[in-house]
């Protein structure tokens, strides 16, 4: 819900003279200073603010605009966040226009409840990976058909007021890849990737969505890391350098036993989605778990992934869509992206 700003302004100038703006918002949970997982649950509620009466609740995160509200004096509904620490803002409005909020100091935890999944205090993470300039698309050659696709920052739909959304046309199920570099770390063995993603109904069009993590080594080799969730087989599945560091022949293999297709997540609505893996000197991954929505889904696999590829120190990420069926577009979202390294 918006109000106009200078309805705001005034708003706020008849607050500061009677009651503080925060005395109006009671926040039950989480509690401030707290660690949460996600998914957690918000309970909240306000009858007066500055001596009106309550008609809306809302709440958004950190430096973010945008409020999801509820037209009511009360909030007790399930929220998702990215881990990290963040300022939630608890508010409400006045039926005539006053404006009270309640910040509340939360740590949201990684999506996983063992050792292996927790980041430590000492990794160092690169966030908003996704609002990064220099973004760019390619047809990927290794699979079919044709491809060709756009990327821009969007304000919405957002999580975080720098959503970028990818728009890929396509026929006979073709691949267009995103790529972005972020970091010249090449030392670092364990890797955490944690992203928001939205799709419209143009999910019909999705055949798999892959995530990939791709890191220059010590030895000048590059390491190739990737899971997708492959609408083609129903499964998650993972990369694998089939072939040798010179001879480069990666192959996806799916994880039996689990189940993962783009076309079945729900549309209008941000998915959580991150993966974590190791790597050894040589380039042998350790493809460790995955999770969606906070439901976690083990791998548990070992794959050689060095390909000498003469780059230089570099890690880039790659987003890549890939279509399904004869022809179509296809049109993703993609918030909050970021990849911790230890």
């Amino acid at each position: 819900m918006k109000f106009p700003r200078n309805l705001i302004l005034a708003a706020s100038c008849v607050a500061a003279m009677s009651l503080p703006a925060l005395a109006g918002v009671t926040v039950n949970e989480p509690a401030n200073s707290t660690n949460v997982s996600s998914p957690f649950t918000l309970s909240a509620s306000a009858s007066t603010c500055s001596s009106q009466s309550v008609s809306a609740m809302g709440y958004s995160f950190d430096s973010s605009a945008d409020s999801m509200t509820v037209n009511a004096q009360s909030i007790d509904k399930s929220v998702s966040a990215s881990s990290g620490t963040h300022t939630l803002h608890v508010k409400a409005w006045g039926n005539k226009g006053a404006t009270c909020v309640t910040d509340v100091e939360i740590t949201v935890k990684a999506g996983s409840s063992s050792s292996s999944g927790e980041i430590p205090s000492y990794a160092q993470s690169n966030s908003h990976i996704q609002a990064l300039s220099g973004w760019r698309a390619a047809h990927d050659t290794g699979g079919s058909g044709s491809s060709s696709g756009s990327t821009s920052i969007v304000s919405s739909p957002s999580l975080y007021g720098s959503t970028r959304r990818f728009v890929t046309s396509f026929s006979n199920g073709g691949d267009e890849r995103y790529a972005v570099e972020f970091s010249d770390d090449v030392d670092s063995k364990n890797f955490f990737y944690d992203a928001w993603v939205y799709l419209t109904s143009s999910a019909s069009h999705v055949g798999n969505i892959e995530m990939d993590v791709n890191q220059t080594m010590a030895d000048g080799k590059t390491v190739l890391v990737g899971v997708q969730c492959d609408g083609y087989t129903g499964h998650w599945a993972y990369t694998v350098n089939t072939g040798s560091a010179s001879d480069v022949k990666p192959q996806w293999h799916s994880k039996s036993g689990t189940s993962c297709n783009p076309r079945s997540w729900s549309q209008s609505k941000w998915h959580h989605v991150q993966f974590n893996f190791s790597r050894t000197d040589s380039g042998t991954i350790t493809y460790k778990s995955v999770w969606l929505d906070g439901v976690e889904t083990k791998l548990d696999a070992t794959a050689f992934g060095a390909a000498d590829l003469g780059w230089g120190p570099v890690i880039n990420t790659q987003f890549q869509v890939d279509g399904y069926g004869s022809s179509g577009t296809a049109t993703v979202y993609l918030d909050n992206l970021t990849i911790s390294r230890w």
